[in-house]
């Protein structure tokens, strides 16, 4: 079969979709055949349509989970798209004639990865190759095959078989580019059989492929017929040249997408030799839009030496290596980091491609663009990381009632693309205190994101549907209250009240098992959550009422015997503590004088862990209901010489763990505090010490200060040198003493 031309070529390389227009112009053939997926022909003229804008890709997935997905992407010169956009302008067919979609990701399912790999892998030769140029592959490329302006077909294909010569990949990928010879070739026997010449088919493939399909058998019908297949769907999603300079597949030369977009300019332009003017200059713009200072001067010595590191090294015109070095010595004053930022912006690019509507989409993905184009999301769909801030309160000042709710039905968009594990924006935490009508966001769009949404067509046909699909999942499988008040939490995020419903039974049916005091607590607070602010997220929050009532009555039944804990439980049961104080305070409903009576016995028992009951004593003098008298009194008994200094010290780190600003404006606390540390003896202070210092651990420099200041008054010195001193770095001899405790034995504790 030697009348096929075949014309090998590097994917991403401009030079190879250059050259590959002028080989189709001398050729005029009646059909193009692409390397690519046969069975995705139909997303073939979606590529020339005139609002297409690359880089684009091609995704096939499975239609059944779990779902797996192989990706075709294409920039505006890859040879491939070049190819199609020739056929399309001369009418010829053009058709993809590699394996189907299908077998590939059957094969990726069915053969197993082997034990060992051959030494000589396409990734060792090309390290090799890099040894033996002394630069790497990319450079090397572009320096021997990019400047070409003649035999370049011939260049490329003797690569390609040098290089398959020396390669030993594993047996899995030895099989895998066999069969898919074969299947090509198959492609081409049936194109002649047509009836089409020889001469005429063009056939387009990786130059390693172009002497297996001069060398090999066709695919018998037996040997098509024993392919696996797996049921597959495919759809065309925007690509980013930020994705695509990640992608390390085939050695593409594609880590600059940027950089090879001019290249592909100055190819249909005057030359190759455009190339350094087009990047240097662009160079020197982003990085004068980066705010620092280059001299036309500077671009000009850039651009010389870096002629002259072409000449020095062997190419008629620089390549990406030697602008680099050119523009890191002359803008960089010799550092990569000065230049870091404009070089990403030319090299990489922040370009993103974009697909025109009625493109084949699934309706998950039709219901995910239109939902941003209808909540004015679209100028998000960019690689950019931007930020969303959003009010949840109604809108009086406009006319329609879409207007009105748009930051809420944004807010529901959102979380329902969180619970789908979708990718296009992070909740940043909340910036309010007592409030919850502002949403802040971080918004971006990857490619990424289009495969996860691709991913969650098998939930559902929309999105909202399939995050109610995903909650009702996770509901089913929930065995904690914890677990499903965070779905019911999320299904009230969403703006999805039925699902919220569902988890809700559920909920209720797991209420009645036994949970500990801080799952309960935590149950609670979520459940608070909805009450306080269903209104806000025209939410029905009635149901949810009785519920909580019943928590919170379970959990103040439980307080008093989750308080006989050891001290490392300690920490979670005060948290809980908290979470059921705000909790009475932010309900009316709730029984204020059951939860007062509870902190009280809380805060007097002397059998319970003495940090639960100093938080019970903080927690009464927040709420006032506990006097001066009560604190000194509590003070004295537990801060005084017979009380180990890990109980009493523990029970002052309970009350300094909340409102300590009225702690520090109580100067009697502080002296009796002072009393007590003065008389310990030296091993009693040392363990005295080690819970102190984790209780001032959190409190602020300003309130160490205050606290500075307060001793100052209490030892009669000066307050503000007391401050001072007190604020100061600590000496090498207290360093000392302060690391011993690192080594204290609590053995006997």
């Amino acid at each position: 079969m030697g009348g096929p031309v075949l014309f090998g070529i590097r994917h991403l390389s401009p030079a190879s979709a250059f050259h590959l227009r002028r080989a189709l112009d001398k050729v005029n053939p009646q059909l193009v055949l692409v390397e690519g997926p046969s069975d995705l022909n139909a997303q073939m003229h979606w590529f020339c349509h005139p609002d297409t804008v690359f880089p684009a890709a091609i995704l096939a997935y499975t239609s059944e989970p779990p779902v797996r997905t192989i990706l075709y992407p294409f920039a505006e010169y890859s040879p491939e798209i070049q190819a199609i956009f020739w056929a399309n302008a001369h009418k010829v067919p053009c058709r993809f004639m590699d394996l189907p979609s299908s077998v590939f990701l059957a094969m990726e399912r069915t053969v197993p990865e082997d034990a060992e790999d051959s030494p000589n892998t396409t990734e060792a030769v090309y390290r090799r190759l890099e040894e033996l140029a002394g630069e790497d592959h990319d450079a090397f490329w572009e320096r021997r095959f990019e400047q070409l302006e003649d035999q370049f077909q011939d260049a490329c294909r003797a690569f390609g078989r040098e290089l398959r010569a020396s390669v030993e990949d594993s047996p899995r990928s030895t099989a895998e580019n066999l069969v898919r010879e074969a299947y090509m070739k198959r492609e081409i026997q049936q194109a002649i059989d047509s009836g089409i010449p020889p001469e005429k088919i063009f056939c387009v493939c990786g130059a390693f492929h172009v002497s297996g399909l001069e060398e090999n058998a066709p695919m018998t019908s037996g040997e098509l017929a024993s392919l696996p297949a797996v049921k597959a769907s495919a759809t065309l999603m925007p690509y980013s040249y930020y994705r695509l300079s990640s992608r390390s597949g085939y050695g593409a030369g594609n880590r600059a997408p940027a950089y090879f977009h001019l290249l592909w300019d100055a190819l249909n332009g005057r030359g190759p030799q455009d190339t350094a003017y087009l990047y240097l200059t662009r160079l020197a713009a982003a990085h004068r839009k980066a705010g620092n200072l280059v001299s036309s001067a500077g671009v000009i010595e850039a651009l010389r030496l870096a002629q002259t590191l072409a000449a020095m090294r062997g190419s008629r015109y620089p390549v990406l290596a030697d602008l680099q070095d050119a523009a890191i010595t002359t803008m960089g004053h010799g550092n990569f980091s000065e230049l870091s930022v404009a070089a990403a912006d030319t090299e990489i690019g922040k370009r993103t491609g974009f697909l025109p509507e009625g493109v084949s989409r699934t309706s998950v993905q039709e219901d995910f663009y239109r939902q941003l184009k209808n909540l004015r999301l679209e100028k998000f769909r960019t690689v950019e990381l931007q930020r969303l801030d959003l009010d949840l309160r109604e809108r009086l000042n406009v006319k329609s009632q879409e207007a009105a709710l748009l930051d809420l039905r944004r807010s529901f968009f959102l979380h329902q693309l969180r619970i789908l594990d979708i990718h296009f924006a992070r909740l940043l935490p909340s910036r309010q205190d007592g409030a919850n009508w502002g949403e802040y966001w971080e918004v971006r769009w990857t490619p990424e994101v289009e495969i996860e949404v691709v991913e969650s067509a098998l939930l559902g046909d929309t999105i909202e549907g399939a995050a109610a699909f995903a909650l009702k999942e996770r509901a089913e499988k929930s065995g904690s209250i914890r677990e499903a008040s965070e779905i019911f939490q999320d299904a009230f995020l969403c703006g999805m009240p039925a699902a919220a419903q569902h988890a809700l039974a559920v909920l209720q049916g797991l209420s009645v098992d036994a949970a500990a005091l801080t799952e309960v607590a935590d149950t609670a607070q979520r459940l608070s959550l909805v009450v306080r602010y269903g209104d806000l997220r025209r939410f029905d929050a009635k149901p949810v009422v009785p519920l909580l009532g019943q928590l919170y009555l379970r959990a103040c039944l439980t307080l008093e015997d989750a308080c006989s804990c050891d001290a490392k439980a300690a920490p979670s049961v005060t948290a809980a503590m908290d979470q059921l104080n705000a909790l009475q305070l932010n309900h009316d409903f709730l029984d204020q004088d059951r939860w007062l009576e509870l902190l009280e016995r809380v805060s007097d028992r002397d059998d319970l862990n003495t940090r639960c009951s100093g938080f019970a004593m903080a927690a009464l003098l927040e709420r006032g209901a506990a006097d001066e008298n009560l604190l000194s009194r509590e003070v004295s008994r537990r801060l005084s010489p017979g009380v180990p200094a890990e109980l009493g010290a523990g029970w002052f780190e309970g009350l300094a763990s909340k409102n300590r600003y009225a702690l520090i404006a109580r100067l009697s606390l502080w002296r009796n505090l002072d009393g007590y540390l003065g008389g310990l003896d030296d091993t009693d202070f040392r363990r005295a010490l080690v819970f102190l210092r984790r209780a001032f651990a959190d409190f602020s420099p300003a309130e160490k200060n205050d606290i500075a200041e307060n001793l100052g008054e209490i030892w009669g010195v000066n307050a503000a040198q007391a401050a001072e001193l007190l604020m100061n770095d600590i000496t090498q001899s207290e360093q000392e003493v302060l690391s011993g405790l690192d080594e204290f034995d609590f053995d006997d504790i």
